[in-house]
């Protein structure tokens, strides 16, 4: 087997990326941080950062007095250098925003759905990019590149598989690919959740997290020393379909007992109207109607609700006895809605549920990013690769 040797401009790229990724992730910081975080010689960190200021990519961004010298400027990465888009490709809407390097929202579109068929779901995508680039000003040269969240196992950042969309190795990326030169990157919809909450939510600063999406359905991000865990093949964090209940409801994917088919807000609405309930509108004005009739102790609702922060209790709890994270965070539409509300019942129930000790050591935490947070995370996609090739645009 071929060994590639390391050459110096390797050197100098990796030593580019290193500086340039903690300025983004931790900044705005000094050269004399950089040089302490990064273990750089003061030299070098200068030098790559004067060419990182020359080139555009980082700027100064003030002061800050030192003891007993003179002030020491700050550095961030020039919001403006380039641009990124994110979409959330839901079961009932895909969203497309457009961001500046500080993650500003520059411009939004939304594009209901009746059907998430992949050509339904091109089309839409492809329609939000026209409509926030032609909004935003901004010329497609500069955009780094579109990230695109969806539900599902996505493989080599191409090709997704949805079990509950019915999507069978659709290779999405290339099919996106096809009506835009913006760099296409795609990803599982609770992983991008995960790397938004990580860098810029409740998740910054814990090195072993669990990020929990509950919407329509349930899926989770895994961070295990402070890098994304994904398996063997991407399919890691599949928590949804794990199975709490033995011969259980039929879920979504098809299998029996999954925890989406009880906590997934189809699964809990399901579960209503069976007992007897009725919630009009949609998806989301219902799920909001039977968590206020709960509220007020109205059946079947009280008892419905009450079981389903039961049994999201319990999925918490399976996940700190297998992953014994420090912090779990609660997110996706439903999930916020329901941590609003019961987010004290449902730390002591995972307490009934878990093991002792890494009960005590971890936090259940909500997201603080919103619901919009998927967008965001899968803009995050295309700053990952502009963070890893040390500010180089291809």
């Amino acid at each position: 087997m071929e060994v590639r040797r390391t050459t110096v401009r390797d050197m100098r790229r990796s030593n580019r990326s290193v500086i340039l990724t903690c300025i983004y992730r931790e900044g705005p910081l000094s050269r004399q941080e950089l040089t302490v975080r990064t273990s750089l010689s003061a030299a070098s960190v200068s030098n790559l950062v004067a060419e990182l200021i020359a080139e555009g990519v980082v700027e100064e961004a003030g002061s800050v007095e030192s003891e007993g010298g003179r002030p020491r400027v700050l550095l961030r990465v020039a919001q403006e250098f380039r641009y990124v888009a994110g979409a959330e490709v839901g079961e009932t809407r895909v969203r497309v925003e457009l961001f500046d390097l500080a993650m500003n929202v520059l411009a939004r579109a939304d594009h209901p759905i009746s059907s998430p068929t992949p050509a339904e779901v091109v089309k839409h995508v492809l329609e939000g990019l026209s409509s926030v680039v032609a909004a935003s000003g901004v010329r497609t040269e500069r955009i780094l590149g579109l990230g695109v969240a969806v539900s599902g196992v996505v493989e080599d950042n191409a090709v997704v598989d949805a079990q509950t969309l019915g999507w069978d190795a659709v290779p999405l990326a290339a099919m996106l690919a096809e009506g835009t030169e913006i760099p296409v990157h795609v990803d599982n919809g609770a992983n991008m959740l995960g790397q938004a909450e990580m860098w810029f939510g409740a998740g910054r600063g814990a090195t072993d997290a669990v990020v929990a999406l509950v919407g329509s359905g349930v899926g989770s991000a895994l961070v295990a020393g402070g890098s994304s865990y994904r398996g063997a093949r991407s399919s890691a964090g599949e928590w949804g379909h794990m199975t709490i209940e033995y011969g259980g409801r039929r879920c979504r994917c098809g299998a029996l007992g999954c925890l989406e088919a009880y906590v997934g807000a189809e699964g809990v609405l399901d579960r209503y109207r069976l007992a007897g309930g009725s919630a009009d509108g949609d998806e989301e004005a219902a799920f909001v109607e039977v968590l206020e009739a709960a509220s007020s102790g109205v059946e079947p609702a009280a008892t419905v609700v009450s079981d389903t922060i039961g049994y999201l209790a319990a999925g918490f709890a399976n996940l700190v006895n297998l992953v014994n994270p420090e912090r779990i965070v609660l997110g996706g539409w439903a999930g916020l809605l329901l941590g609003e509300q019961y987010l004290d019942e449902l730390r002591a129930e995972v307490g009934k549920h878990a093991l002792r000790r890494p009960y005590e050591q971890v936090s259940i935490v909500l997201c603080e990013l919103g619901r919009d947070a998927v967008a965001l995370g899968a803009a995050t996609l295309p700053v990952v690769r502009l963070l890893r090739d040390g500010g180089a645009v291809r």
